[in-house]
Order: C-alpha cells, then sequence, then structure tokens
C-alpha cells in the first residue's frame, strides 16, 4: 500500500511549472534563449506531469508497467533539458555540439535500459542519473565566468540535492512515516528542491545573459 500523500507533491510542482514555463520565454531574450528556455521548460512540465499522474493514479498492473517506464524516461528527459540551456547559451562551438549529443544521447540510452528492464534495481537507477546529471559538470568553469561564482554554486548545490535524492531512492531511507509520507516524497521533495535551484540559475542568470 503507497503512502497516502505519494505523488502529491509533484502534482503541485507541476501545476507550479506551468508558469514557470512562461516565466522562462518572458526570460529570454534571444531566439536561441528562446528554443533553450522552449526544451527546458517543457522537460520540467513533462517531468512533474509524468510522475503527478503516475503516482496519484491507481493503474492496472500492464498499465502502471508502462507508466513507469514513461516515469523513467522524463527523469531522463529533465536531466538533459536542464542541461540544455547550459549547452546552448554557455558553451560554444564544438564543445556546446558535443556536450548536448553525450548529454541527450545518454539520457536517451537510459531510457531505453528502463524500457527494457523496467526491474532494474533502484541502486542502477540511482546511479545512471547521478552519472548523467554530474555529466554536465563540464560546463561550471565556463558558467563562472559567464555568470560569476554564486549561480554556478547554487547550480553545484541543485546537483547536490538530486545526488541526495538519489541516494534516498537507492537505500529506501529515511522512511518517516511510511503510510503518509515515506522514503519516497523525502526523494521527490529533494527533486522539487533541486529543480527550483537550477530553475533559479537558469531563469534569472543564463537566459537574461544570453
Amino acid at each position: 500500500m503507497k503512502p497516502r500523500l505519494r505523488g502529491l507533491l509533484h502534482q503541485y510542482a507541476f501545476f507550479a511549472s506551468l508558469p514557470a514555463l512562461l516565466i522562462l520565454l518572458c526570460s529570454s531574450p534571444t531566439g536561441r534563449a528562446t528554443v533553450a528556455a522552449t526544451v527546458y521548460g517543457l522537460s520540467l512540465v513533462a517531468m512533474f506531469g509524468v510522475s503527478a499522474l503516475y503516482h496519484r493514479v491507481t493503474w492496472s498492473v500492464g498499465a502502471r508497467r508502462w507508466m513507469g517506464r514513461l516515469d523513467h524516461a522524463m527523469i531522463n528527459v529533465l536531466i538533459a533539458g536542464t542541461f540544455t540551456p547550459l549547452g546552448v547559451l554557455v558553451l560554444s562551438g564544438t564543445l556546446a555540439t558535443a556536450s548536448l549529443v553525450l548529454m541527450w544521447g545518454g539520457a536517451i540510452a537510459s531510457t531505453l535500459l528502463h524500457v527494457f528492464w523496467i526491474d532494474a534495481p533502484k541502486w542502477l537507477s540511482a546511479v545512471v542519473y547521478v552519472v548523467l546529471g554530474w555529466g554536465g559538470a563540464a560546463t561550471l568553469p565556463r558558467l563562472v565566468s559567464h555568470v560569476g561564482w554564486g549561480p554556478t554554486a547554487l547550480l553545484a548545490l541543485g546537483g547536490a540535492l538530486y545526488s541526495a535524492g538519489a541516494a534516498v531512492y537507492a537505500l529506501r531511507r529515511p522512511d518517516p512515516a511510511p503510510a503518509v509520507f515515506g522514503y519516497h516524497e523525502v526523494f521527490h521533495a529533494l527533486v522539487i528542491a533541486a529543480a527550483a535551484t537550477h530553475y533559479a540559475v537558469v531563469a534569472l542568470y543564463v537566459l537574461p545573459s544570453a
């Protein structure tokens, strides 16, 4: 029996992501920035929307397996989508192209892993997400020169929060109130906190400086 609050946090985050997408578009001063903001904003909407739908609805066994695949796929999409504004607006030339190809290629590969191995161990999924997410760390030196140390530190903080969430997901600990708010809800809360820090960096610093 799943906790009563399962998926509720991501349901709220989904509704918040809709105006957040509009804010991103309004913060984009160029065509390139608008494209990057659209990809990033839609990845936020998709990840939180699918997660809320998967966790809030009581599915049949078969439908639940497919929704689980889609839920894992959207995590990969958000990782690559979050990197997209950095790859497009902070990096340049061959480095930008190679980084974007590697990030989206990794997201696709991770998605295929979960599609064909839906029962993959939680620890393996967590490791894949962390490795893929920290693959964007290559942009940090360029980000420092682009927007300064403060936003770069905020971006790193978001990565640390995502990593903490992955650890909670893999270990299934802490599990404070299993019938109401369990380890998965802690994981979801950390994902929201991480997404909020990354959103602040993109909306307040990366897009306006494009």
